[in-house]
């Protein structure tokens, strides 16, 4: 009796996969490193953004689920993103721009509603490539770390085209050190909050 309820599952879980509709396409954008879009909008008031602001593309496909307006969407993005250590001397504490390059796989459940708007939650799963930071007293930076985290946001999609707007939160922290001239080996966290705009064309 459980092999076939089983094998039921399966059946109807295959019929339903060959019955969605795939769709790909192209994405690219500006990511922020905050932690809402109130304090987005401060920093741009004040002048503050520049040294927070990155990049990022990559290419995204959405698969529409049976059920009416859903859809799950995975997504292969390479993002540049700039942010901010603490520097520390025996004397005092500096920040230092951190400029550094991950792979983000953001795997999106999502809705559609009025025809053109959408909105999507899910995990985001990243991996840290490089990083670099802007002060020469260092040496022997590593950076490289697995992570996790969340991605609630929405938009509109018309004909071919759509605009985005997410919010990005990590789980997980992402140790990573540096050797200092001056003060030895400090330890600091690369995990940060985003808040994401991106453009994307559908094929």
């Amino acid at each position: 009796m459980k092999k076939l309820i089983l094998a039921l599952c399966l059946f109807i879980g295959s019929t339903q996969l060959a019955d969605a509709q795939i769709h790909f396409g192209i994405k690219g954008g500006i990511n922020y490193n905050s932690d809402s879009f109130i304090d987005s909008a401060d920093d741009i008031i004040n002048g503050n953004a520049e040294g927070k602001t990155g990049y990022h593309a990559g290419i995204w496909l959405r698969f529409k689920l049976p059920m009416v307006g859903w859809y799950i969407r995975p997504e292969l993005v390479y993002t540049s993103l700039k942010s901010e250590v603490d520097f520390r001397t025996a004397t005092a504490t500096q920040k230092v721009g951190y400029d550094f390059q991950k792979i983000d796989i953001p795997v999106l459940l999502g809705k559609k509603f009025l025809k053109i708007a959408y909105v999507h939650i899910g995990p985001s799963f990243q991996y840290l490539l490089d990083g670099d930071l802007d002060i020469d007293a260092v040496s022997n930076l590593k950076s490289d770390g697995f992570t996790v985290g969340m991605q609630l946001g929405g938009g509109i999609e018309l004909g071919k085209f759509g605009i985005d707007a997410r919010w990005e939160r990590g789980f997980s922290d992402v140790e990573s050190n540096f050797i200092s001239n001056v003060a030895g080996t400090q330890n600091f966290d690369t995990r940060v909050n985003q808040i994401i705009f991106g453009l994307s064309y559908r094929f």
